[in-house]
């Protein structure tokens, strides 16, 4: 089959079978041929507005089907989508506006941005407003990803491939016609890849408008879902449901269960394959940018536990030091990668520069190492390790033997300024601060001395989003700013 314009891609599917289910999001089910009309509605409507092929479409809107519609509208326009957290801060969204201009924002008021298109809610165009349909266009880029987190630092990762669609390419076992659960937000790059390629190819999405343990096995059960895309995060707010609550769903449906978009920590990883069986339960690791990525099942990582895998893609990997020269296997260094096309072929920033090698080579940058067999390792971010007097502590190691507490949420480790010490390890606990001496005593039990915190601080308060996502730099410098409480 060639390739086509995502956009054709789904008006096929949508004119063969109109009736089939496209999405079902609290207890709403769309299906192919109301969500592609409604698709052709806004995207006449944006035309209107002036929305040209290329321009970028900042969709800044919570879950839901209006989303996806969104995202099919801007393909049919030839269009850009730019998926945009609607909980951004006013201050970085202005900042991510001013450096992708987009042709047109999405659930903003347009009192914010008066020199711009803006439509501030997911509101459909009205009845009046044409559903015929539009030439085919291909956008240049599939989509741009906008990251103002971590780095502290807003940047445009914009993805290097025209919207064209292979229904032969594999995703990951993803399946034709599957049925795939959604449960994280549509602005970051899993959820809404797993999205496009379960539409493209026929599936039914499963879309949760925001993460609940319960109601995602609820779901799972109730729509005989095959394909679920999990971060750590919410494989453990699962995993601590009660057990009889746990086992009361039917989950002899799923096919595969891949965990991503953060490091998942091994008790957690074992505990999932004992659940549901080795063979349904993978780990995929890789960015927005594309440059590299592994994937490992559940079989395979019993036989290396703490792997994320080996190279998908046909994308290459190796560990190098810190002055680019490569390591030997088991030696930690940075993650390097090199995608098939060579470097550029993935992806561009825009805001930002790549951190690579003069032959190309990119990292994300992260630190790990190889085994023999060309096994990844991951260890932490770079900018994330912490050096405790003349120790090189990694706080997702910490954060791992953390989590592994039954009354422990989330936790966040940072390291703090020591005049002794250079840096003290700090530990963030979603928990209740009665934990503490029954924590530092499992601590003692997983983690050599010098790697347990010094000082814990306990909080009612989620630490990680519903991505898995943590901001560690801001709550570093927060406590940095108020010399860290309970400290």
């Amino acid at each position: 089959m060639p390739l086509l314009s995502f956009a054709e891609a789904f008006r096929r599917l949508a004119e063969a079978s109109p009736d089939r289910p496209a999405v079902a999001c609290d207890d709403v089910v769309t299906s192919r041929g109301e969500l592609w009309t409604h698709a052709t509605a806004r995207a006449h409507q944006w035309q209107a507005m002036g929305v040209q092929e290329g321009g970028l479409v900042a969709i800044a809107l919570p879950n839901g089907t209006a989303f996806l519609e969104c995202a099919l509208a801007a393909w049919q326009l030839g269009a850009v989508p730019m998926p945009l957290s609607h909980r951004l801060p006013e201050q970085e969204q202005r900042e991510i506006v001013a450096l992708a201009e987009p042709a047109l924002l999405l659930g903003v008021s347009p009192e914010r941005y008066p020199e711009r298109a803006c439509l501030p809610d997911a509101s459909r165009a009205e009845a009046e407003v044409s559903t015929q349909p539009l030439p085919d266009r291909t956008s240049p880029h599939a989509h741009a990803i906008a990251s103002g987190g971590s780095s502290g630092r807003p940047k445009l990762i914009v993805d290097g491939n025209p919207a064209r669609f292979d229904t032969e390419a594999p995703h990951y076992g993803m399946s034709a016609d599957a049925r795939v659960l959604i449960p994280g937000p549509l602005f970051h790059t899993g959820p809404f890849l797993n999205s496009r390629e379960c539409l493209l190819r026929g599936g039914q999405i499963v879309l949760m408008s925001r993460f609940d343990p319960e109601q995602a096995l609820r779901l799972i059960d109730t729509h005989r879902v095959q394909w679920a895309n999990l971060v750590p995060t919410m494989l453990h707010r699962i995993w601590r449901l009660p057990e009889p609550v746990r086992q009361g769903f039917d989950l002899s449906c799923l096919e595969r269960v891949v965990s991503s978009g953060a490091p998942c920590a091994d008790w957690l990883m074992r505990a999932w394959i004992d659940w549901i069986g080795p063979d349904r339960m993978h780990e995929a690791y890789g960015g927005t940018e594309r440059i590299g990525g592994t994937s490992i099942s559940g079989r395979e990582w019993l036989e290396r536990p703490g792997s994320v895998g080996k190279p998908t893609g046909g994308r290459k990997v190796r560990i190098v030091d810190e002055h680019g020269a490569p390591l030997p296997p088991r030696e930690i260094g940075d993650v390097f990668f090199l995608p098939p096309g060579g470097q550029g072929s993935t992806y561009r920033y825009v805001g930002a520069e790549a951190r690579s090698t003069q032959d190309g080579w990119e990292t994300l940058g992260d630190m790990g190492w190889l085994d023999e067999d060309g096994y990844l390792y991951l260890v932490d971010r770079r900018t994330d390790m912490i050096v405790t007097g003349g120790e090189n502590v990694y706080p997702a190691e910490v954060e791992g033997a953390i989590d592994a507490h039954p009354a422990v949420g989330s936790s966040c480790v940072v390291g703090l300024p020591d005049e002794d010490l250079g840096q003290r390890i700090h530990a963030i606990v979603q928990a209740e601060p009665q934990i503490e001496e029954e924590l530092r005593g499992l601590l003692a039990e997983r983690l050599v001395r010098y790697k347990i915190p010094r000082s814990f601080e306990f909080t009612p308060e989620p630490l990680r989003d519903d991505a898995g996502k943590l901001r560690r730099s801001r709550l570093r410098a927060e406590r940095v700013g108020s010399d860290a409480p309970n400290a």
